[in-house]
This record gives structure tokens, sequence and C-alpha cells, in this order.
């Protein structure tokens, strides 16, 4: 099966929705320097700034991004959660609740459809984990020599919940070698499966690599809410999908994998090649 698609009647609140749009777009147009004061440390991931910079040589995408995680709640890092607007703060905590409550009824569905015990999937998201990242394309001229985010595939999350949040598209997934369009329907979730979930479906779900465009007069505005695994976990084909099938990777455990993550560049479905078992 193969991941993305467009999620609606998710009965996530319509204000609340306009309201975190409307936080984030005030967020970003901030002076550089009051953003600044929530920059990342070096070697880390969440605040302001760009993901995956591993050399001073690289490339940058044509993006700001900030990233916060927002559960477990005793791992949250208030320093690097945006004060201006006032309002934020709060609704990312309202956004985050209603993100968990529609990936926790999705896992539970695809459990279902895979027939596997809907304990056994939820299992490996124990607390349910979960990360966000605002993303803003400002416009560009020369938009055909620039990428906002490079080809990828969500290599920390099992489920991604990305919410457009102006009209601006831009989002293109790879299918069967070319690059497609998504457009959202307003007010839907563009939902795709992350490597997580592939390797745990034992590629009964399909990550789907996927990059973002920029526009060269207008800017774009995105958010990305990943379902992450829980950090003592395994993660590998689960034995209620496999039952007797052959394993197509191998099983790590979830620091191992993090640690693969963390040290390696966007750039296409690497983390899976690596766990791919031949």
């Amino acid at each position: 099966m193969f991941c993305p698609a467009k999620l609606i009647n998710h009965q996530v609140p319509d204000e609340l929705i306009e309201q975190l749009k409307s936080d984030m777009a005030e967020y970003f147009n901030l002076p550089l320097e009051e953003k600044k004061t929530f920059a990342q440390l070096p070697d880390g991931l969440q605040g302001y700034g760009q993901a995956f910079v591993v050399s001073e040589d690289q490339k940058l995408d044509w993006a700001d991004m900030h990233f916060v995680i927002t559960r477990p709640i005793h791992r949250r890092n208030m320093r690097f959660w945006p004060t201006h607007p006032p309002s934020f703060r709060g609704t990312l905590e309202s956004y985050s609740v209603e993100a968990n409550r529609v990936v926790s009824i999705l896992l539970a569905v695809m459990a279902e459809s895979l027939e596997v015990a809907e304990e056994e999937l939820m299992e490996a998201f124990e607390g349910m984990p979960q990360g966000m990242r605002m993303n803003y394309y400002p416009p560009c001229r020369e938009c055909d020599r620039e990428v906002g985010l490079s080809p990828h595939t969500d290599g920390a999350s099992s489920l991604t919940l990305l919410l457009q949040a102006n009209d601006v598209n831009g989002l293109q997934v790879k299918h069967e070698g070319l690059w497609v369009p998504v457009v959202p329907l307003p007010g839907a979730f563009i939902v795709n499966a992350g490597d997580i979930l592939e390797v745990l479906t034992n590629g009964k779900y399909k990550s789907g690599e996927h990059r973002a465009m920029i526009n060269p007069n207008k800017e774009r505005l995105s958010i990305a809410t990943f379902h992450l695994a829980k950090d003592d976990g395994r993660i590998g084909p689960l034995p209620g999908i496999l039952k007797g099938d052959k394993e197509n990777f191998v099983t790590w455990s979830y620091k191992e994998y993090q640690k693969a993550f963390l040290t390696t560049k966007l750039d296409g479905a690497n983390i899976l090649e690596k766990m791919k078992i031949n």
C-alpha cells in the first residue's frame, strides 16, 4: 500500500487549524534576530534553523524550519517553543493532542487491515512520541535551480500528518519514477507513511519519497507532525505481520535506528536501504 493519502472528516476543529496557520505565519514573519532566540544548538534538531546539515560544503534547502518535540510531555524543551504570538504555545499544545488522537485511530484501522492485533502494532508506539516541524519556503526567482526540501522519506516517523498552511502548493511525491504534484483538499490532512511503518509492516505499507518545491512569487507554509517509535523499542518486522513469511528488513534497537537516522543526510530512502535484507 502506497501513501500519501488525503484525510477528511478528521474532526480536528476548523478554528484550531486556522489559529495554527495564523500563529505560524506571524512567527515566521518576525525579524530574523527574534527567531534566532529559538535557534538550534550545535548537533541539535529542536528549534529554528535547517535540518540535516552534515557539512559546511553542503548546499542548503531553500527553507526556514522550526522543530519541537511535543510528546511525551517530559521530553519537551520549552526553550525552543516560540513565545510570539502569545497564543502560539497553547495552539501547538491543542494541535498536538488532536494529531495524536487522529493518528491513534489511523493506526488502529491499519492494524485491522493488516490482520494483526492492534495491541502489537500500538506497542511499538507506546506513549505516542511526537514531533512537529514548521516549514517556511520563501519565494525564489530561480525556483528551477533550488528546492525547498530535498527528496527524502520520513526516516524517523511512522505516520506523518502534513497540514498545508496557505494556498501555495509545492509537495510532490515520486511515483513510478516521476514526480507528481499533490494538491491538498481544503481542510484535509496529507497522511504519509514513514520508514518505521514500512519496516514494522515488512513492506506492506510503503514509505513514500517526496520533496517540497518552491514558488517564484509566493511564500509557502506547512506543518508536518511526525509520530515516532518508543525510545526503548525495536524496529523490525512485527511477528504478527510476518506469520512465517520472509523478513525483508533486519531488526535494530530504536537507539541504533535513531543514530543512523541522525547521521544521514536527507537523501531518498537510504535508511531503508541499509535495513533491507537482500
